[in-house]
């Protein structure tokens, strides 16, 4: 370089610094050549290409993590060129180039494989073997050649060198490193098992997390709760936890009801004749109560002498709640939202201080929230509407309400008994 700079005066120092501007012209002009018509055109290329896959390369910029690339490849080998600058500047210089374009080139392997997993998050095996842990793992694995790579390039030393002294190290890479180690082998396992998907939902009490997966990566579960919090669980803490995981109810397509109606205990007693003939005129109620009717008659002939049934112990007569509980068990068989191959039954609880419990256990054949509910709801208002219908009362804790009408009425009762007392003297 020195000959073209023959019409320059005899300075070193000017013969330097012009030399310098020169290099750091060449290196602008090639960066600006690289990234304003180079790299758009090569985008341009990969975008007429029928393959989505190169239209997401160019989407994420990819190619413009390499454009730096130019600059620093150019300065590295032209400082050498540039006079009066001393070996050691010179050396300094390129060991700089040589770590920012191992730099670079880690830069743009990271940036690749994160266009990797966006490409196939857009395939349907996505949502049950997420990839994204993967290739952070890998990503990390990259970075920590590079620095060895820049480190030694910086100190000039061979990378094996540095290699050799990661035995000794191991065990404060294990200690710093730890939770990583264990999140990556978790991972894979709830890769490989299948235990947790993007989308699944799961409840996990240890950590407030109560909601859908939105993301699985290296190191953490995000769990979209459904106030609309995110929670980020450590990704080994689904191995030493245990969490509920909601999928299956979604593939099945059945969602279930468990919930208990409480009976007051005082009205459930025998039905009348009466009250016989009125049920079987219900239209859920007219086989139960055929059946019903039959199989006490015979069992009362069998058992019971004509000279007994005149007491109620001595034979069997059909109840209030059980006839209620058939009622409900032939109105969940014939509700239309009612999964018709899942389990369905009425059945009674151990009673306790609130009431006798009738629990409707079914499954709902939408498994939308909103829908789930709205159908649950509709089954119990028809369920408590109907109660009264049978001489049954829905347990309920005392009110205000209730206190202020039972004092009324104790009120009332008092004031009379004093108007018909006698009075004194």
């Amino acid at each position: 370089m020195s000959s073209w700079l023959d019409w320059l005066p005899d300075e070193p120092w000017v013969r330097t610094l012009m030399a310098l501007v020169m290099l750091l012209g060449v290196a602008w002009l090639f960066h600006l050549i690289a990234k304003r018509y180079i790299v758009r055109m090569l985008g341009a290329a990969m975008k007429r290409l029928p393959n989505w896959w190169a239209q997401t390369a160019v989407d994420n910029k990819v190619l413009y993590r390499l454009v730096p690339l130019v600059p620093v490849i150019i300065i590295g080998r032209g400082i050498a060129l540039v006079p009066h600058v001393s070996p050691g500047l010179v050396e300094l210089v390129q060991r700089l180039a040589q770590s920012l374009v191992v730099l670079l080139v880690a830069l743009a392997i990271g940036a690749a494989l994160n266009v990797v997993n966006i490409i196939y998050n857009r395939y349907p095996i996505a949502s049950g073997r997420p990839i994204k842990g993967y290739l952070q793992a890998a990503k990390l694995v990259i970075y920590i050649v590079a620095g060895i790579l820049v480190v030694s390039a910086l100190m000039a030393e061979s990378p094996w060198v540095f290699l050799t002294g990661l035995g000794a190290m191991m065990a404060v890479i294990l200690l710093i490193f730890r939770d990583t180690l264990l999140s990556l082998v978790a991972g894979i396992q709830l890769v490989n098992n299948d235990l947790v998907r993007v989308g699944d939902w799961i409840e996990m009490p240890q950590f407030n997390a109560d909601g859908d997966v939105i993301d699985i990566s290296l190191n953490v579960v995000q769990v979209r709760n459904w106030d609309k919090t995110i929670t980020a669980i450590p990704t080994h803490k689904f191995l030493d936890h245990s969490f509920k995981n909601w999928r299956g109810m979604f593939d099945q397509g059945g969602r279930r009801i468990s919930r208990p109606v409480h009976i007051d205990m005082t009205t459930i007693r025998f039905l009348t004749e009466d009250e016989v003939k009125r049920f079987s005129r219900f239209r859920l109620l007219r086989e139960y109560i055929a059946g019903k009717v039959k199989e006490l008659d015979e069992y009362n002939r069998e058992y019971c002498a004509e000279e007994d049934a005149e007491i109620i112990a001595n034979a069997r007569h059909l109840t209030n709640i059980g006839t209620f509980r058939a009622y409900i068990y032939e109105y969940l068989k014939n509700h239309p939202m009612v999964h018709p191959e899942y389990t369905t039954m009425v059945r009674q609880l151990e009673p306790g201080p609130h009431g006798l419990p009738l629990q409707v256990w079914t499954f709902v054949k939408d498994t939308r929230w909103v829908v789930y509910e709205g159908v649950q709801s509709d089954i119990f208002d028809h369920i408590l509407s109907i109660a009264p219908e049978f001489g049954l009362r829905v347990f309920q804790e005392p009110t205000g309400y209730d206190l202020v009408s039972l004092r009324r009425r104790s009120g009332g009762n008092d004031s009379a008994s004093r108007a018909v007392s006698p009075t004194a003297g």
